[in-house]
């Protein structure tokens, strides 16, 4: 009885989370759009998303502790790469990464790309579809990221290129090291544990949980190619493996 209770209120709450996002896009979504064209700058977006984070992420009752924000790099530009077991965590690390706004920018599944409102929002923010079936656009989508690294926007990538099924750490694909490589920025290692609980893989339900972010010690990659990105990647997965060991972050 418990857990059909509890299903019950997760698939409420979801619905109110889905219904009222949808509704702040379409409303707010094209002021925001024509704000950003009129002042050329992306920052009315930034700001209205992250009031539609706020209302998707209040409505599930998803929470959030963050542990290690000394180590966001507000004075350069780097790739900050987490591990990915569940869809409610780039709207999490959006937020999480709320004082690097609005120069962060997010690597994504180049199919968000066709939903209307939401990515032309997307691409007048500088967020990179990648489209990782296609190994010519996967290099599109590395070299446009790289060259805004280079331009001092950091970027929010998840090496694993797909989500956990286990919620175990996946091995990381070299293709997003490149960003990194190319425009000799660091690299910095995230960690998020809870999500898997909030959503798994192939379900909508979102349920009310804690989740945890922890931000590691930034990784220098300058000067870095070929066999370097190898060793960038191998360290960097090390370095998150580290910080899911610590556990979930206890304070608030």
């Amino acid at each position: 009885m418990t857990n059909a209770f509890e299903t019950a209120v997760a698939a409420v709450r979801s619905l109110a989370a889905y219904v009222g996002v949808s509704l702040w896009v379409l409303v707010c979504g094209p002021p925001g759009m024509l704000l950003a064209m009129a002042t050329g700058r992306p920052d009315a977006l930034y700001v209205l998303g992250r009031m539609g984070v706020r209302i998707g992420l209040g409505a599930a009752g998803i929470r959030c502790r963050v542990a290690g924000r000394e180590h966001i790099q507000l004075d350069r530009a780097a790739v900050y790469c987490v591990n990915h077991a569940s869809n409610v965590e780039p709207p999490i690390l959006y937020m999480a990464l709320a004082a690097l706004h609005p120069r962060l920018r997010i690597l994504y599944k180049a199919q968000i790309h066709k939903l209307p409102v939401l990515g032309r929002a997307f691409d007048m923010a500088g967020f990179v579809p990648i489209e990782r079936r296609s190994p010519r656009r996967s290099m599109q989508a590395i070299r446009q990221a790289a060259a805004a690294v280079r331009a001092g926007n950091s970027f929010l990538v998840f090496p694993e290129g797909t989500r956990s099924r286990t919620g175990e750490l996946q091995p990381f694909k070299p293709g997003v090291f490149l960003i990194a490589a190319r425009a000799g920025a660091p690299v910095v290692p995230v960690a998020i544990q809870g999500t898997r609980a909030a959503m798994r893989k192939g379900s909508p339900l979102v349920r009310p949980v804690t989740v945890s972010v922890r931000i590691g010690a930034p990784i220098e990659s300058a000067g870095e190619d070929g066999e370097g990105e190898t060793t960038l990647m191998e360290r960097t997965r090390a370095a998150v493996a580290e910080l899911l060991e610590q556990g979930p972050v206890t304070d608030p």
